[in-house]
């Protein structure tokens, strides 16, 4: 069956009529079934799907890559598309997380109560283990932490009954097509370290092979560390082609420029991507 990946949330656009926004989501159709991976930051989702002639009625499933509102705050719109779906996310969807930069503290988790989705036909599928969703679609899960270098974004809080502590992202999981010719990988941002998740990846599919990897690798705000080392990492992994966008950041995509060169391209609102399985 063939594939197509449309982004639809991105934090640029290349063309005049479609919005951007701070925020992801990917409308993956492979054959009859369609599937919406994160939902942008609620503002474009609507829009955008409209101009590229895009329906989100009757999707096969919403997936959550976490909780962040850039990722979720428009799952509302996407369920008035859709209806009763099924929505595929960790169980911590709901946690309360908030960011603290330039001491300023911002609320930056799910929007809307559970109560509330679920009344527009949000119908929870919650798990942190790898699973098969489809045939050879997975999410993967819980990304075990296994890099020394990778340690995220150190501005992001958890406040919770036992108080305030480092949100360590744990509900952080990638998508994953398993076709032929090896993996697509959509990751979210990959809060867990982009080298983390492609070691968990490769282990639990048993694939090496990396078609296309799309999306945020957070490499924007991380440390001077962090970012040189998995930029060297990276480059020992069999990539055909990697778009990256949103939270990676204008210095890392640059340098992933130079590394990949022609394998190399941004994936902003708009962009198509076409396989077969």
């Amino acid at each position: 069956m063939n594939l197509t990946l449309t982004v639809l949330c991105e934090n640029s656009v290349g063309e005049i009529g479609p919005l951007a926004e701070h925020g992801w989501s990917v409308l993956i159709e492979r054959g009859q079934e369609r599937y919406l991976f994160d939902t942008g930051g609620g503002l474009t989702l609507q829009h955008n799907a409209l101009f590229y002639k895009k329906d989100l009625k009757d999707l096969d499933g919403i997936l959550l890559s976490h909780h962040h509102i850039d990722h979720t705050g428009g799952l509302v719109a996407a369920l008035k598309f859709s209806g009763l779906t099924n929505v595929y996310a960790h169980p911590d969807i709901f946690k309360k997380t908030f960011s603290f930069r330039n001491n300023k503290k911002l609320f930056i988790g799910m929007p809307y109560t559970r109560a509330y989705l679920e009344s527009l036909g949000a119908w929870w599928q919650l798990s942190n283990q790898f699973r098969e969703i489809d045939p050879n679609i997975f999410l993967s899960g819980e990304v075990p932490r296994k890099t020394t270098y990778e340690k995220g974004d150190q501005s992001l809080i958890l406040i919770d009954e036992n108080g305030r502590s480092a949100d360590t992202l744990m509900d952080d999981q990638s998508l994953i097509v398993k076709t032929k010719s090896g993996l697509v990988i959509i990751l979210g941002c990959a809060h867990a370290g982009i080298i983390n998740t492609l070691e968990h990846i490769i282990d639990k599919t048993g694939d090496h092979r990396v078609l296309t990897l799309i999306g945020g690798t957070h490499l924007g705000s991380v440390s001077q560390e962090q970012k040189e080392q998995s930029l060297e990492a990276l480059q020992s992994y069999d990539i055909e082609s990697i778009g990256v966008s949103h939270c990676t950041g204008a210095d890392a995509s640059f340098k992933l420029r130079e590394i990949f060169g022609e394998r190399f391209f941004h994936c902003q609102v708009g962009t198509q991507l076409q396989f077969k399985g």
